[in-house]
């Protein structure tokens, strides 16, 4: 399955970093296998679904809209373009849910997505929600926060 385009390169370092959120990242139940849910037209998206976790489990990614997200049974949605308002609501369909929710397109971190990726020319960063995450349902460990460009509340 092939999800979003953009450079190999970029699709790689964007799926290792995926990776490591979720790796990072504690469920309430462990799922087998995790399923990213890809919300609207992502960049950088085309390798997420070949990811294995540290513990060995494997990643399915599926492409799904905004208004289905809350009843996909995600354990991640990886946002890429979507309508603002569409993705403010998808994600306070999922929050409390257990969903670590990423965006690709929001270096800001307005949206309230957990994880905001920052890409420029030499590197691809993050940002952190602190809010987000509180009312995720899951447990991110400190480590992940401590490296991130910058915390929005």
């Amino acid at each position: 399955m092939s999800i979003g385009g953009g450079s190999d390169a970029v699709a790689v370092a964007t799926a290792r970093m995926v990776r490591s959120f979720i790796d990072y990242a504690r469920w309430p139940i462990r799922r087998e296998p995790m399923t990213i849910c890809v919300v609207g037209t992502p960049s950088h998206a085309s390798r997420l679904d070949e990811l294995t976790l540290i513990d060995g489990r494997r990643v399915a990614a599926r492409a799904v809209t905004p208004a289905s997200l809350a009843a996909s049974g995600c354990d991640v949605a990886y946002f890429g373009r979507v309508d603002p308002a569409a993705m403010r609501q998808a994600l306070i369909a999922v929050r409390g849910k257990g969903v670590l929710t990423v965006a690709e397109n929001d270096p800001q971190c307005r949206s309230q997505a957990m994880f905001c990726l920052r890409q420029d020319r030499a590197s691809l960063a993050f940002a952190v929600n602190i809010d987000a995450i509180s009312r995720s349902g899951l447990r991110i460990d400190p480590r992940v926060l401590r490296i991130a460009d910058g915390a929005s509340t």
